[in-house]
């Protein structure tokens, strides 16, 4: 499998990331071509951002095409002196999900099946880790401390971020248990972090 953690096996990350831009910009010259390279270029990351935080594949896909009209509507704002291209999009992508849940548990809510805490979860939890792995094709330290993880755990995060599987289809095609795999996941991501946070 393709790595974007993989400088070996992702020789043209810089290179992406200007044709990124390029096409950013030519977005917001309402170039309709250049939102189609944009979607081509992010959409297996951003749509694993949205499910991480929404949990629901058909709402998460929804949400996914809403990020794109943002794109086309925002593009203009773009400035890549502040921003690498796919952390703007993961920002967007981010908050779309948030969004998203908030307004299911709106819905919940009124038809009573509320479920408590969630948005406590996700801005406690899962956006610092979207933010981490979304800036990883920028990032040589994230790279090393990818490659520093236990097998387990940096194929079930590369495939739960960049390939937009849910823990219960990694659990299924890895062959362990759903509680196994959530587990990796956590681990994982809380060694990225420690590892980050150690310099």
């Amino acid at each position: 499998m393709e790595s974007a953690f993989s400088a070996k096996n992702n020789p043209g990350a810089e290179e992406r990331r200007k044709m990124l831009i390029a096409a950013i910009e030519q977005v917001a010259r309402g170039n309709s071509a250049a939102l189609k390279q944009v979607y081509d270029m992010t959409s297996a990351k951003l749509f694993g951002v949205i499910l991480r935080i929404m949990h629901d594949r058909e709402l998460a896909e929804d949400v996914l095409q809403d990020v794109y009209l943002k794109v086309w509507n925002r593009a203009g704002r773009f400035d890549a002196n502040r921003a690498s291209p796919i952390s703007w999009l993961c920002v967007i992508a981010r908050n779309a999900a948030i969004d998203g849940v908030r307004r299911q548990q709106r819905s919940d809510y009124l038809s009573g099946h509320a479920e408590a805490d969630v948005l406590e979860e996700i801005e406690d939890d899962a956006v610092p880790a979207d933010e981490l792995l979304c800036n990883a094709e920028d990032n040589e330290r994230m790279r090393r401390c990818m490659e520093a993880l236990q097998d387990d755990h940096r194929k079930s995060i590369r495939m739960a971020f960049f390939d937009g599987l849910s823990h219960s289809e990694l659990a299924e095609r890895i062959g362990v248990p759903l509680g196994t795999m959530k587990s990796w996941i956590r681990r994982g991501l809380a060694s990225l972090k420690g590892c980050l946070g150690g310099g």
